[in-house]
């Protein structure tokens, strides 16, 4: 895949706090609110473009997944899952140190529907690494809305992990 943008503009930030970094993406798609809920929510539809899943993805249910664009395995617990508008979750990947918290929110914006999602808790030598992996998977998320497939991952990492690491700035916030 090239550079070329496909699907929906996506805008992201990185900011640090406390020795730990977040990525914020938000992206606007032109798909009904319900819709977005249930491709983000749905263990059935996540397996069609995120990755594997087994497990229980309600309020206080726990996951285990592992992620097509970087086979990362990860193990999970549903936090807050307020239909169709937010839902966050608490996960550890399989080689970790730590917990990290991703949290999702739908707006209605128009015909359409703005997906912010936030990934707190990440180390800060892999922010720019993270960051273009949660780029991927909006990408491969407004993939499968369009009816399409996944990106080739590796390239497309390849392509975006340098662009992030030119916004990430040393030193306090």
């Amino acid at each position: 895949m090239t550079g070329e943008q496909v699907g929906p503009r996506i805008v992201g930030s990185l900011h640090s706090s406390d020795g730990t970094g977040t990525v914020r993406i938000e992206s606007r798609f032109d798909a009904d609110l319900h819709d977005l809920w249930s491709a983000v929510t749905d263990a059935g539809r996540l397996s069609r473009w995120l990755g594997e899943f087994d497990g229980d993805l309600r309020l206080g249910g726990e996951y285990r997944s592992r992620f097509f664009s970087s086979g990362a395995e990860a193990t999970g617990r549903v936090t807050k899952c307020v239909p169709p508008r937010e839902f966050t979750v608490l996960t550890k990947g399989q080689h970790a140190s730590n917990e990290q918290v991703i949290r999702a929110t739908l707006t209605t914006e128009g015909d359409g529907t703005l997906l912010v999602v936030e990934q707190r808790g990440l180390p800060l030598d892999w922010l720019a690494v993270f960051a273009a992996g949660l780029q991927i998977h909006v990408e491969d998320l407004a993939g499968h809305l369009a009816g399409r497939e996944r990106c080739d991952s590796d390239a497309r990492m390849g392509e975006l992990v340098p662009q992030w690491e030119a916004m990430v700035v040393d030193g306090p916030d």
